[in-house]
């Protein structure tokens, strides 16, 4: 089942490079005008003004990145009077996608000479195309000063420009990169995709600590409901179970003790009742008598006290005894977590009946080994796999912090406590378990790329390294430790190479098609 399902995805890679390198075709000599102007009167030019019909084999291809852009460039070499067709291909950093409009200045400096040209609109998303006649010889550069909606970005591209077309077509040679076991990716293909590259570069990593944590809820989030008097447990209807929601101060239960002979909750509301009715008319009295210096302070403030005794009793049974019984409420909106007891139970005061949680926070727990005392207090995050699934969120994704770790341990329970707090964002069930990656600072440098940028195969981890943002090598790496999201590198990659950080599936598979020319359909 697997396997036909990669046949079918290497189809369709196929495809879409036929179909995308093939489209590109028609729009290359589209180019000619793009309302610019040359600094030396070069306007764009077509290819019977002046320009060699070159082959795919004399065509240099070259890459500059900026904050916001990618530009691929697939031109004939520069050489002095002649003209170059350049075809620039530009995707955006953040989603690798084509530059739908924006105006682009393509400009070649050599020494204090240059020449430039505007390009109002590409001649299809991404697709800009420009010409240019260099006028002296040297090492140089050619500029991309790209303004679109997302602001104004420069890309410098180191160029050589040749005395004649001849050392033009040699240099070109020498320049073509090695195309040995390497697969072809097209931008037609890539832009059609989730696809990303990335700069492989040192960082810190860390230790990382791999274990398994069990979610929690949050003290401050739940409540105990208890009853509040001796009797059995009402509850109001058959829907009283847990998971339903509820609004602070909404009747979860009542206590009835009509039918009690101790501690009847009807004789205790009348008892309170009168002693409240008596105390209030005795200290009325007394104040009265007071006035008159009948009644001493002393014995005034003694009723004072009695009544007010009297009327809190009173009004605490009043506020939620009607009927016979007593009515309980939740303290706070949330929904009901657990009920302890069933209905028509004996309950005395104090026994907790319910459990009310509003369940926005969450802790995770783990129990970690004494052997990783000494980097507990190096912890400063951790990323967090659900089990039924290959998603990894990062403690900072889901809003959540270290809250503390454990600084002793005993015979009974040698393992140490790391608890991390979390926003609930509906993805983690309390009681549940999680995979979580904690991270520890520490000075030590490695090469990390994306777990997604790693293929396995047989036990062996490959990346696809770019040559070209159209061209990938695929290479053997020996794989460190992971923190879930980023994998440690050993061996296989060096400083600033640059490797597909998204897609790399997809990559894989058009190494199945039947060796797709990388240069199909582009300009010349």
């Amino acid at each position: 089942m697997i396997k036909s399902s990669y046949a079918v995805a290497a189809v369709i890679i196929a495809a879409m490079a036929l179909y995308g390198c093939g489209s590109r075709s028609g729009d290359a000599h589209d180019g000619h005008d793009h309302g610019g102007a040359n600094d030396h009167d070069h306007g764009a030019q077509s290819d019977d003004h002046g320009a060699h019909d070159h082959s795919h084999a004399d065509m240099l291809m070259l890459t500059g990145y900026g904050d916001k852009f990618e530009v691929f460039v697939e031109m004939a070499p520069f050489a002095v009077g002649e003209s170059s067709n350049i075809m620039a291909l530009v995707s955006m950093t953040d989603n690798f996608k084509p530059l739908e409009s924006g105006k682009i200045t393509a400009s070649l400096i050599v020494g204090s000479d240059g020449i430039r040209q505007v390009a109002e609109r590409p001649v299809k998303a991404g697709n800009y195309v420009f010409t240019l006649k260099p006028v002296a010889a040297g090492k140089g550069s050619l500029i991309f000063d790209i303004e679109s909606t997302d602001g104004k970005s420069q890309i410098t591209i180191p160029v050589e420009v040749y005395s004649d077309g001849h050392s033009a077509f040699h240099g070109a040679e020498n320049a073509a990169p090695d195309a040995a076991n390497s697969i072809s990716f097209t931008k037609a293909q890539s832009w059609r995709v989730d696809f990303a590259t990335e700069e492989v570069v040192r960082g810190a990593f860390g230790e990382i600590i791999r274990t398994t944590a069990q979610i929690i809820p949050s003290q401050g989030d739940e409540r105990m409901v208890t009853a509040l008097a001796d009797g059995l447990v009402s509850f109001p209807a058959g829907n009283v179970l847990a998971g339903k929601a509820v609004n602070m101060g909404e009747a979860l239960f009542s206590i009835e003790s009509s039918s009690l002979a101790d501690n009847n909750m009807s004789i205790r509301y009348t008892e309170a009742e009168a002693e409240y009715n008596r105390a209030k008319a005795e200290y009325e009295r007394k104040r009265e008598l007071a006035k008159d210096k009948i009644v001493s302070e002393r014995d005034l403030i003694i009723a004072e006290t009695e009544f007010k005794n009297a009327e809190i009793n009173y009004n605490n049974l009043r506020k939620n005894f009607s009927s016979g019984k007593q009515s309980v409420s939740s303290p706070i909106g949330g929904f009901i977590k657990e009920v302890l007891v069933r209905n028509g139970e004996y309950v005395a005061a104090g026994t907790p009946v319910m459990v009310v949680s509003q369940n926005r926070e969450l802790l995770m727990q783990a129990d970690l080994q004494p052997k990783y005392y000494s980097v507990l207090s190096s912890i400063f995050s951790a990323n967090v796999k659900l089990l039924n699934s290959n998603e990894v969120y990062s403690i900072e994704e889901l809003g959540g912090k270290l809250v503390s770790f454990g600084r002793s341990a005993d015979v009974n329970n040698p393992l140490i406590p790391v608890v991390f707090q979390i926003r609930n964002s509906g993805l983690f069930l309390p009681g549940g378990f999680v995979e979580l990656f904690i991270k520890t600072r520490t000075n030590n440098q490695a090469l990390t790329i994306p777990n997604e940028a790693l293929i396995e195969e047989l036990g062996s981890y490959f990346v696809f390294v770019q040559i070209t943002p159209e061209l990938f090598e695929k290479r053997v790496v020996v794989k460190g430790s992971t923190d879930g999201l980023r994998s440690e590198i050993i061996s296989g990659l060096s400083d600033g190479e640059r490797v597909v950080s998204r897609g790399a599936i997809l990559v894989k598979l058009a190494q199945s098609s039947e060796g797709l020319d990388p240069h199909a359909g582009h300009m010349h």
